[in-house]
């Protein structure tokens, strides 16, 4: 019994790390080919050190930031996430573009009965073009949804976050 709940264990912390969990890569795969109009790509890992995390103010572990390459070809740039909304926390993905604006942004999985609508394509556009020094503010240059408020100020805190952190990264030569 006890080897049999170590061999369970063991399996799910190799799980944990080693890249996303595989219906979360399949909606990623499927939002880069729309995205970037590609069938075939290259997705490694960027690994950021510790002492540059403390200073970011996203979350990044050696899973959640990618580089999607077509052969030396760069890309974009991918990084998934969780954002809290009421009561759990959503799966979202933010792709950026070589330049580092935004190139699109998706909600993979949200675990809500309401507030559901900020995975609209629609609010999502909003997004789009944004850049590392922008200002995002819920209800003056990001629209505000009926019902999804705690949702949507939740993704717009995560969004300028990252936005924060592509910043520093860049300027220390990591994206």
């Amino acid at each position: 019994m006890i080897l049999k709940q170590l061999y369970i264990l063991t399996l799910a912390v190799t799980f944990m790390f080693n890249g996303l969990p595989k219906y979360i890569q399949k909606r990623v795969d499927k939002e880069i080919e729309k995205t970037f109009e590609i069938e075939k790509f290259d997705m490694s890992e960027i690994t950021i050190s510790a002492e540059l995390q403390k200073q970011v103010p996203s979350k990044f572990n050696n899973d959640n930031l990618f580089k999607i390459q077509s052969g030396e070809k760069l890309i974009c740039y991918a990084y998934v996430a969780q954002a809290p909304s009421k009561t759990a926390q959503f799966d979202y993905l933010v792709l950026l573009n070589p330049d580092l604006t935004v190139a699109g942004s998706k909600v993979l999985i949200y675990r809500e009965e309401y507030g559901g609508e900020i995975g609209s394509t629609r609010w999502l556009k909003q997004f789009i073009g944004k850049k590392p020094g922008d200002d995002l503010k819920y209800g003056d240059n990001v629209s505000a949804i009926s019902g999804a408020t705690i949702s949507v100020r939740s993704m717009t805190n995560a969004m300028e976050d990252l936005l924060e952190s592509v910043k520093i990264l860049h300027t220390n030569n990591v994206l």
